[in-house]
């Protein structure tokens, strides 16, 4: 079940969140692709914006996809 969590400009960047919640910085990628953003910055999020996470990928080590850490 995917996790939905709140986040404002207040949260810095999709690194952050992605650091937070998935453990590696480097997997913005998938919180942004999973809820169709290009750019990790949050500063244009005045208000809350409700975010889905994808779950948590061991097999994503480095956070890029298509190489390996």
């Amino acid at each position: 079940m995917a996790k939905t969590i709140k986040v404002t400009a207040a949260d810095g960047t999709l690194y952050h969140v992605a650091a937070i919640h998935l453990g590696d910085a480097t997997q913005w990628w998938r919180i942004a692709q999973l809820n169709g953003l290009s750019d990790p910055d949050l500063s244009a999020f005045v208000a809350p914006v409700s975010l889905t996470l994808p779950t948590v990928d061991a097999s994503q080590a480095s956070g890029v996809p298509g190489v390996s850490s």
